[in-house]
């Protein structure tokens, strides 16, 4: 266990201070998930977190899918109301800095590291804590976000929700987005357990802001804890505008937090889940913001979220992972026009449930470009063609890596083929780097030689 900071200047070639303190966190704990709360709280009292508010408002978003467009839409509602807000999410893309974002930007490096160093600090004593990477960087998300003070803070759960390093704070809202099976290594396979673990963020007399099916532990756990539940489809609609249902826009019913029924119309469909933006405005509403029209609109049009539905030219990234997002993901696809060919780079780590990802989106794809990830929890791009080609799928390639497997279909497309790119965090993050690389290389505008590469978003 480190005793020390990080020295990036007296180690050449390490990089940055912030990349130097990732490559030891990395290193000091040793196994990469850990869930509990004894550690991380008693480090969260040396920092002075527990029991200390640590912004205006504290929305904590849980689910198995649906967390990350839930948190960037009331981040994105919360900042048109003229709020600040600060919201940290897991995992990032391209950047560690993207998990902490201040009135909408990425923290900088140095707040970043100023965070790891109080947490660093914090935990050797009096007596040394040991964290995982993923309770160090909350710790030390929570201490940059306390520092700012925003009006309105929100969270995103790692994993789970009760034993989840993020739950050591009291949300004055609590977000249950879907319940569904992932991460069963550590979560289970019984959608009961399952959901009282992702209930664990509620909290008593405080609102908990309830999505869809979910399983009845949610329910039954916000009635032992005694906490407020507003469930979507109960307590508050999203629906079609009655009055133009076949526009697309459609109306938000709820209440605020002094239980007065409220209502939005014509709202734009925004490029996430309906569900979640009815949750991210019933949350918000419960969290004192006053919804004002205009701005709901306006921030609902201009929302957007990396790997998920982006679109770069013909290529559609999404990180779709379990059966239950390739199910949502494959609807979406389905309502546009169906191009010539649509190819699938898929890659997906061992402990992911690929045969049903497979399923979900094999409708909505011609054919397929395996890729293999790195790692213990890898899965091989020859295995996943196996699960393939047992299903009559059309395999086109084998890759070492979704970069490698992007350069190859770069080559081979045609100027109507749409390519999606799905099936882990990892597998879009590689490819969003290798577009990156060729952007910057000017090697994006292709299409007119009969090739077609990732290009200006759309």
């Amino acid at each position: 266990m480190s005793r020390t900071a990080p020295d990036p200047a007296s180690a050449p070639g390490q990089g940055t201070a912030l990349e130097a303190w990732l490559a030891q966190l990395e290193r000091q704990h040793p196994v990469a998930i850990d869930l509990g709360l004894e550690r991380v709280a008693v480090v969260a009292e040396r920092l002075g977190l527990a029991g200390s508010p640590i912004g205006g408002a504290l929305i904590t978003v849980a689910g198995t899918n649906g967390k990350g467009s839930t948190v960037a839409m009331l981040e994105a509602l919360a900042g048109a109301h003229g709020r600040s807000t600060a919201a940290y999410t897991s995992p990032h893309l391209l950047r560690y800095n993207e998990r902490l974002r201040l009135d909408g930007r990425e923290a900088d490096d140095a707040l970043l590291v100023a965070g790891f160093e109080r947490v660093e600090a914090a935990r050797l004593t009096p007596e040394p804590v040991s964290l995982t990477y993923f309770e160090v960087g909350t710790l030390a998300a929570l201490w940059a976000i306390a520092q700012r003070r925003p009006d309105v803070a929100i969270l995103e759960v790692g994993l789970g929700g009760r034993l989840d390093a993020v739950n050591v704070v009291d949300p004055d809202v609590a977000v249950v987005t879907s319940v569904a099976l992932d991460h069963a290594d550590y979560l289970g396979t019984d959608l009961q357990a399952i959901g009282r673990e992702k209930a664990g963020i509620l909290r008593n007399s405080r609102p908990a802001v309830l999505g869809h099916d979910l399983p009845a532990s949610v329910f039954e756990v916000a009635e032992a804890c005694g906490a407020q539940a507003w469930r979507l489809g109960h307590d508050f609609q999203r629906t079609p505008h009655r009055h133009a249902p076949d526009t697309g826009g459609w109306q938000w019913r709820g209440v605020d937090r002094h239980t007065r029924a409220c209502q939005l119309d014509d709202l734009p469909v925004p490029g996430l889940p309906l569900d979640n933006a009815a949750l991210a405005l019933q949350a918000l509403a419960l969290a004192g913001v006053e919804l004002e029209p205009a701005a709901c609109r306006r921030a609902l049009a201009e929302v957007t979220l990396a790997g998920r539905m982006q679109w770069l030219g013909n290529w559609c990234l999404d990180v779709a992972h379990n059966p239950h997002a390739a199910n949502y993901l494959a609807a979406r696809l389905a309502e546009r026009p169906r191009p010539t060919r649509r190819i699938a780079l898929l890659g997906m780590l061992r402990d992911k449930d690929a045969q049903g990802v497979l399923e979900a989106l094999s409708s909505q794809v011609d054919a397929w470009v395996t890729v293999s990830l790195e790692g213990p929890r890898a899965r091989s791009a020859d295995e996943l063609a196996r699960q393939l080609t047992a299903h009559g799928a059309t395999v086109l390639h084998r890759a070492d890596s979704p970069a490698a497997g992007a350069a190859w279909l770069t080559e081979r497309l045609a100027a109507d083929d749409e390519v999606l790119v799905c099936g882990s965090f990892f597998t879009v993050a590689e490819v969003l780097g290798w577009h990156a690389a060729q952007v910057s290389d000017g090697e994006a505008g292709t299409a007119q030689h009969g090739r077609q590469v990732v290009s200006k978003s759309r």
